[in-house]
């Protein structure tokens, strides 16, 4: 019998730009953070479309319009236009308009993307609980404040169907993570005792629009979350690329279950123009370069022991092959569920990587 295949086994020898024929973008972690672009992110995504790739954007952030996010876009040498942009708050608009009909009233809690994409679906915008609105949409708006969140709480408890547009509990920030939809989403549903319908990432209909609007026949995912880009990924039946540029870690991505496992892992989106290793067995344990990533072999019982090769110090300066054996040592050791992951080191050169990678060693 064969047997099942690991994520991030089977890598890539030839560069994903030349592979997929449309990325789907994150864009909070991956393109840009807070207003700076991730460095050398613009340029890796000419690179990628001089390569013939084409690029989507699609975004659980869903303060800003289309065309807000496209100008803010072009103006770090990414160009896109609004119809390149796909946002949580059209997700969430489509479904509502679908659930409730045209014209509509609907109460948005939100920067104004929640609003205008709400009125581009054909539905009645309203400021105030009194007007007795059939739904709430709630999105990520930095100036939301109790009162919003109040005339949220009596909508809903008035009988209101509670809208998110995504539950991500953080955006990342050059200060680390700060709170997101998902934190003040939980300040409504906490009061009410009303869990929420969540329509944005990791629900696959933004990347099912996305790859209508772009005709992909093989799109790649690109994303920084592994519940919402690599989850979403996944359900929408696309391959995923993980990008280190956001919120997720490498002791995060390590305890992922197996529907957050991505199939490409890369320090930033630059990772769509390079080949990627593959992960092998070898002698009871998982080698990509020069790193062999094996459970147990002296160490604590149950954890992972890293090593590597004298001949690979060259190869991989940042250690990532050396995360990527340890992750495909850990995921096929669990294949079905998430769990914890140990780490120990082989040799200094493995506690380097481990302590660069925040794991200890």
């Amino acid at each position: 019998m064969t047997a099942p295949r690991v994520p991030l086994a089977g890598g890539a020898a030839v560069a994903p730009c030349r592979v997929y024929d449309v990325a789907l973008l994150d864009l909070d972690g991956v393109v840009y953070v807070g207003p700076e672009a991730v460095p050398g992110v613009p340029g890796a995504l000419a690179a990628a479309r001089a390569a013939g790739m084409r690029l989507g954007f699609v975004t659980n952030n869903a303060s800003r319009t289309p065309e807000e996010v496209a100008a803010h876009l072009t103006d770090l040498a990414v160009p896109a236009g609004p119809p390149d942009v796909i946002t949580s708050s059209q997700a969430a608009a489509t479904v509502v308009a679908q659930r409730l009909g045209a014209g509509a009233r609907v109460l948005p809690v939100g920067g104004p993307g929640v609003a205008a994409a709400l009125r581009a679906a054909g539905l009645a915008v309203v400021s105030r609980a009194e007007e007795q609105p059939r739904a709430v949409v709630q999105g990520y708006g930095r100036d939301v404040g109790w009162t919003e969140l109040a005339e949220a709480v009596v909508a809903v408890r008035n009988g209101a169907e509670h809208v998110a547009t995504n539950a991500d509990a953080t955006i990342p920030s050059a200060h680390g993570p700060l709170p997101g939809n998902g934190a003040l989403v939980g300040v409504v549903s906490g009061v009410t005792g009303r869990p929420p319908l969540v329509t944005g990432k990791p629900d696959p209909a933004m990347h099912a629009e996305c790859v209508r609007r772009t005709g992909a026949r093989r799109p790649l995912v690109v994303g920084d979350r592994l519940d919402t880009d690599v989850e979403g990924g996944r359900r929408a039946a696309a391959a995923t690329l993980l990008v280190l540029s956001g919120v997720t870690n490498p002791a995060t991505l390590l305890a992922a279950g197996p529907a957050r496992r991505p199939d490409l892992l890369a320090p930033d989106a630059g990772g769509l123009l390079t080949t990627h290793p593959p992960v092998t067995a070898e002698d009871g344990g998982w080698r990509c370069g020069g790193w062999v990533a094996r459970v147990g072999g002296g160490a604590a019982d149950g954890a992972l022991r890293l090593g590597r090769d004298a001949a690979g110090a060259a190869a991989d300066a940042d250690g990532l092959d050396g995360l990527r054996a340890m992750c495909v040592a850990h995921w096929a050791r669990h294949p079905g569920a998430a769990a914890p992951a140990p780490v120990a080191a082989a040799d200094e050169a493995a506690a380097a990587v481990l302590r660069r990678w925040g794991l200890g060693g």
